[in-house]
């Protein structure tokens, strides 16, 4: 019989997944007699055991008993329609869904749900758009730059890219998280390769009003040298909350500096936004976090009080005036760049949220020991 002991100085840990080197043996945990779940997830290269501590205290610690028997526990289950839809479902519920079929422009995620089983992004435009709403490319979740190679794979008008999806490389459900790994291809109006994207969505099994997505992108140089060129009309992760949150309608949203809405926040550098507000009744709100590892961190915001929330680190000459200050990025042929966001979902503003300490518990996990 072995323990994992972890601790946490400065702050609270909790609803906030670990990962730990581990063997590829599944194991539960137990705390005070309730039981863990664990996962193991195998990269390839290593194995981590994935786990959801119960919360420790600031500068507090706990214990964890290892047991080797494994109950049956519900997670998060990943199920691919095969008509082009993957959804994922947080025990027995639609949490989001992940859509990929010939007909679409780029993959998305859409409805996102939260507490009181609301969307927080806006319902994708029907074909035709009869609603005549704006910004039609605008379809939940998505990754998309207006400008790379000349092609626009940014919006949807005459002559645009596209984002085609080739495959899915792997798709697991597990008592931990569910997760796709997708290839996609970018191409030109007339489907001319650009360039590769592996994007990864990994989903917790977390409670409605603290749900996390991870979101990996890498973008390989397959065909040659790629170049993103600067522009405001971008984000490498893109979201439109639902029309009830925009600030018009009583939204608001926030950076880690304390920035306020459109004015304050757009055009600036921030580890996080947070754009939250009130859904038939329901406060909720929606955070983006910069990973430390990404490129230009912590990344620009196009970040509009109708609704849009981008991370932004191509439109320098746009966020700051001045058009010899260019954002612009070559990718050398045969290489790759990686980004890495988390999305919190969560219930209640900024400050309800403390979504400072979520951020933080992000970037600095408990140090663990195993005895």
């Amino acid at each position: 019989m072995y323990r994992i002991s972890l601790s946490s100085a400065h702050r609270p840990f909790s609803l906030t997944p670990v990962a730990i080197p581990w063997t590829k043996t599944a194991v539960t945990l137990t705390f005070k007699r309730e039981a863990i779940p664990t996962q193991v997830d195998d990269t390839g290269k290593q194995c981590f055991l994935v786990f959801i501590p119960p919360e420790i205290p600031a500068d507090g610690s706990l214990s964890l008993q290892v047991r080797e028997d494994i109950p049956e526990t519900e997670g998060v289950t990943t199920v691919d329609d095969q008509q082009g839809t993957v959804n994922f479902f947080v025990g027995e519920e639609l949490f989001t869904s992940y859509h990929y079929g010939p007909e679409v422009v780029r993959p998305y995620l859409n409805p996102v749900m939260g507490p009181g089983k609301i969307s927080l992004v806006r319902k994708p435009v029907p074909p035709g758009n009869p609603e005549n709403l704006d910004h039609p490319h605008h379809r939940g979740i998505w990754v998309a730059h207006g400008d790379v190679n000349g092609t626009d794979n940014w919006s949807e008008a005459s002559g645009h890219g596209w984002t085609v999806h080739q495959k899915f490389l792997k798709i697991v459900s597990g008592p931990v998280f569910g997760r796709l790994q997708a290839l996609n291809y970018w191409v030109t109006a007339d489907k001319k390769k650009i360039l590769e994207e592996e994007r990864t969505i990994t989903v917790y099994a977390l409670p409605a009003d603290h749900r996390i997505i991870d979101h990996t992108i890498i973008l390989r140089a397959s065909e040659g040298e790629v170049v993103f060129k600067d522009t405001k009309e971008s984000g490498l992760l893109s979201v439109r909350m639902n029309p009830c949150l925009e600030v018009r309608n009583g939204g608001r949203f926030e950076n880690a500096h304390g920035g306020v809405n459109e004015k304050e926040c757009w055009g600036q550098r921030a580890m996080w936004c947070d754009y939250y507000g009130r859904v038939e009744q329901e406060s909720v709100g929606l955070a983006v976090f910069d990973h430390p590892g990404n490129f230009r961190y912590p990344t620009w915001w196009h970040i509009r009080n109708y609704g849009l929330m981008t991370a932004n680190f191509l439109g320098l000459a746009d966020f700051t005036g001045d058009k010899r200050n260019s954002g612009t990025y070559l990718l050398p042929a045969y290489q790759e760049l990686k980004l890495s966001y988390r999305l919190l979902i969560h219930r209640g503003t900024t400050r309800e949220a403390n979504i400072r300490d979520r951020y933080l518990n992000y970037l600095f996990p408990p140090e663990v020991s195993v005895t």
